[in-house]
């Protein structure tokens, strides 16, 4: 524990906003055991909410607003006083918070690899020809679709149990979904195989959690600080730097995944069309001991990404939706 937290009085009440599903509870849950621990006499409540992005479930996220709507409401709670953090998994957090709004911690990382999960075949190699796939992710289907042809990829919405429900009816013959929640719900065994980062590069900020808080709260930040983990915030700020870089939405098929090899981190993205077609790929490794560090190899793999022509994808992808391109 930090001096910035042993300075502040302890807190006597907080509240977790926090979406209602299984997944979102067992995140928020996590994180009011690690409070209630470190402040025993705290009253640590969670505000259970339903939002947009949990509501809207006969469309892909990319045509109803992007992952923002999984947070909008939470954010919401914050700044009306309702609750004084929000829970996330970082990689259904927009690139760039709204003014107002900071990440106060980043926590250590879960598996941040791609689930294949099957109740008849082992691995995606073993699928024959025409099997369905279910993803709800673009970045996941534009991989199979450049590295299987052969199969059927087709939209997979829902939280964790809605979405293996529809595998267990037989709507899918696999799904690919995040390792980490999977793990977290005490779900492992569903894993047929976990797809190696080579093959199926994560998404920026994937397996981990963020804390969200309302800008201006130095209590928070002090009462939060033990449960920063550093290296994973470094590496998620790299990743997160690539995907601003590139308009940072779920609408453009974007990988950002960084790992440390000692004190430097190596960093890989791919861009893509959804289909799997001209594919941007770029890496580098760096010397990395602060975030500056990190934003820094973020943008410079960022621009080998351009240079590639990703951002002639990104202006493309976003005339298809009729936005405006990330500038």
């Amino acid at each position: 524990m930090n001096s910035e937290t042993l300075s502040a009085a302890p807190p006597t009440e907080l509240v977790i906003a926090s979406r209602e599903s299984r997944l979102a509870m067992w995140q928020a849950e996590f994180v009011r055991d690690a409070l209630r621990k470190l402040y025993p006499s705290c009253d640590v409540r969670i505000l259970g909410m339903t939002t947009r992005g949990d509501q809207i479930l006969d469309r892909t996220l990319s045509k109803v607003g992007g992952k923002g709507l999984f947070v909008k409401e939470l954010e919401n709670a914050l700044a009306d006083g309702r609750a004084d953090l929000a829970v996330h998994s970082l990689k259904d957090v927009p690139m760039s918070l709204p003014e107002g709004f900071e990440l106060a911690a980043v926590m250590e990382r879960e598996d941040p690899r791609d689930a294949f999960v099957s109740n008849d075949y082992d691995s995606l190699a073993a699928l024959p020809a025409g099997s369905v796939v279910g993803t709800s992710s673009l970045r996941r289907e534009s991989i199979l679709r450049a590295r299987y042809p052969h199969l059927v990829v087709q939209p997979l919405r829902g939280n964790l149990d809605t979405r293996l429900g529809k595998l267990d009816r037989g709507d899918y013959a696999a799904i690919i979904l995040a390792a980490a929640g999977l793990k977290r719900l005490g779900l492992a065994s569903r894993i047929r195989a976990l797809l190696d980062v080579d093959d199926s590069l994560p998404a920026a900020g994937q397996g981990a959690l963020g804390i969200e808080i309302r800008a201006g709260r130095p209590d928070l930040e002090a009462w939060l600080a033990p449960l920063k983990h550093e290296p994973t915030r470094l590496a998620v700020e790299a990743e997160r730097a690539v995907s601003r870089a590139l308009g940072g939405s779920c609408e453009v098929p974007l990988a950002a995944h960084a790992n440390w090899q000692g004190d430097r981190m190596h960093l890989a993205s791919r861009v893509s069309m959804p289909d799997g077609s001209r594919p941007a790929v770029a890496e580098a490794s760096a010397a990395v001991a602060s975030v500056a560090d990190a934003v820094a190899l973020g943008d410079q793999v960022a621009r080998s990404l351009v240079a590639q022509g990703a951002l002639d994808v990104v202006a493309e992808l976003a005339a298809a939706r009729g936005a405006e391109p990330a500038a």
